[in-house]
């Protein structure tokens, strides 16, 4: 760390230049400076180029003070640089991840004794002018130095915490940003497939493109091959044709390889094969072309004509209208591929934070999960339709998202909590609610993440509402989290058996939960109970919900 401090870094006249704001943390510093109640003196001593002063300080050596300072912020902790009679000067560290990497020391002076000259006299070498000095001190009050320094200790740990709090919601935004980012690249993929007007699947939009093709092309016969080694399922791959096509799939391997075509990305054209190949050994076919499928490096099939319709030579214009088809079934073709990543990107996304919300308690691990597959069953006994289905489960894994802004000591607290402990706890509804509001791809769970502990009769949170103004979602996962909750071990206490669970679930319908979610509880307890014993491995729920908002 550098010790050399030019006699320009801190002049002791004028107004020395404003820190940069990368290097210095000026909203939290003024929090700090709020706690303690006035302004502080801040010195950059790495590199040693920035003094920002405030009028609540005296006129200061800094030169004179630097190797102090530096050694303050090497041991990160608050300590006195000066501390004679009158004259006391605590000095702060600014924590380095807070400044970019600057090193950032705030200083305070208190008074803590009689102003006499004998005492003011040995103020020379850490005083720049004793009047001046004198001046400010008779406007100060008397401090104990154990108060002083232990208000300044206070008010760093204060500051670390505000720190750790902004840096986890740069975080949670990030987060949000990436999740919204990834529902909108899924969005505007379906949207591209729908704009082609054509179907979704791939065997129907193979059939229906080799038809729409088939009827301006010159062709006798068109066909669309993708090998079944090549095709994302069992079931995407095949042969679509369209008029006389002579060829079956198998012929078309041995005309593919009797080619020597491969995977190669260039179109082929023959024109009276019978020609150029003596031992040509397809004689039904007369005229052909041959252009791949594919979108990039992604390898899907082949697009294939035979005979020329008039009896002609198949040209550039057929090839080119053939590579204008071929392109976009292979762009479909990618996007599909692409999007059912992204989807399972995007689940592995919801069910990461959802991993993430339940770390933070590891006595409720997979409560999460284990809500969402409950709510899934009582959704199903409801009634509910797939589409509603997928909502609730993946409302369940988000429910408790406003957790990730809750105090970790409150939320492991291994007792009871106190009035204040859980009006705080209760804020996670509302900043689960804040955190996903602006994904719109996720406005239908929001229900859910804000009014699950509302109650029946209206007096649970945070809107106090009650009976059927509760959302519908809501009523069912309130039931699902609740039954969890009490059914899972905690640090003090074990968890409901299942007969006083029962008991209690039966006594809180028309009170605490709906009746009608209560009696589908009670028609599906058994597949309830034997759900939560299962791992999310053993009981799977396939998401189907990201093409339908």
């Amino acid at each position: 760390m550098a010790t050399d401090f030019s006699s320009t870094a801190f002049a002791a006249q004028g107004s020395p230049p404003a820190p940069s704001s990368a290097a210095f943390p000026r909203r939290l510093l003024e929090q700090l400076e709020e706690w303690v109640g006035h302004g502080l003196c801040w010195v950059c001593v790495d590199p040693p180029n920035g003094l920002c002063r405030s009028k609540d300080q005296p006129p200061l050596d800094y030169q004179a003070l630097a190797p102090r300072l530096v050694q303050v912020a090497r041991r990160g902790q608050v300590q006195a640089v000066v501390n004679q009679a009158p004259l006391l000067v605590l000095a702060l560290p600014v924590p380095r991840e807070m400044t970019s990497g600057a090193v950032w020391v705030g200083l305070d002076c208190y008074r803590i004794g009689p102003l006499r000259t004998p005492q003011l006299d040995r103020l020379h070498p850490w005083v720049l002018d004793v009047d001046d000095f004198a001046t400010w001190a008779q406007q100060q009050p008397i401090t104990a130095p154990r108060t002083a320094q232990h208000l300044l200790q206070m008010a760093l740990r204060c500051l670390k915490q505000q720190a750790q709090l902004d840096q986890i919601g740069t975080e949670v935004d990030q987060l949000c940003e990436q999740l919204c980012h990834t529902y909108e690249e899924i969005s505007l993929l379906y949207r591209l497939t729908n704009n082609l007007a054509l179907n979704r699947s791939e065997q129907e939009l193979a059939a229906t493109a080799v038809q729409w093709v088939g009827q301006i092309l010159p062709a006798q016969g068109l066909a669309i091959f993708m090998p079944q080694r090549m095709a994302r399922s069992p079931t995407s791959g095949g042969l679509w044709t369209y008029g006389p096509f002579p060829l079956s799939s198998q012929e078309v391997e041995t005309l593919l390889e009797y080619l020597g075509l491969g995977f190669q990305h260039a179109p082929c054209v023959l024109n009276h094969p019978q020609e150029q190949f003596p031992q040509w050994p397809f004689p039904e076919v007369h005229e052909l072309i041959v252009v791949p499928v594919y979108e990039s490096e992604r390898f899907f099939g082949w697009m294939i004509a035979v005979n020329h319709l008039y009896g002609g030579e198949f040209g550039s214009a057929e090839v080119d209208l053939l590579q204008s088809i071929s392109t976009i079934l292979g762009i479909h073709h990618s996007n599909t591929l692409y999007y059912h990543e992204q989807g399972e990107l995007l689940t592995g996304i919801v069910r990461s934070l959802s991993s993430a919300i339940d770390a933070k308690d590891p006595y409720t691990r997979g409560h999460s999960d284990r809500v969402a597959r409950v709510a899934v069953r009582l959704a199903r006994q409801l009634g509910c339709d797939a589409r509603t289905v997928d909502t609730i489960y993946l409302a369940g894994l988000l429910h408790d998202v406003g957790k990730i802004g809750i105090d970790d000591r409150i939320l492991r607290k291994p007792g009871r909590l106190t009035p204040e402990e859980f009006e705080h706890i209760k804020q996670h509804t509302i900043i689960g609610y804040e955190i996903l509001r602006g994904i719109k791809q996720l406005c239908h769970v929001l229900p859910v993440v804000l009014h699950h502990h509302e109650a029946w009769d209206g007096s649970g949170y945070p809107h106090g509402l009650a009976g059927e103004c509760i959302p519908y979602l809501a009523r069912v996962v309130a039931v699902a989290d609740a039954f969890d909750a009490m059914g899972s071990d905690r640090p003090y206490r074990k968890g409901m058996s299942d007969e006083k669970l029962d008991a209690v679930i039966r006594q809180g319908a028309g009170k605490q939960w709906d009746p009608k979610v209560v009696e589908a509880f009670f028609a599906c307890r058994n597949e309830i109970r034997r759900v939560v014993k299962l791992s999310p491995e053993e009981d799977p729920i396939q998401l189907r919900i990201w093409p339908s908002y």
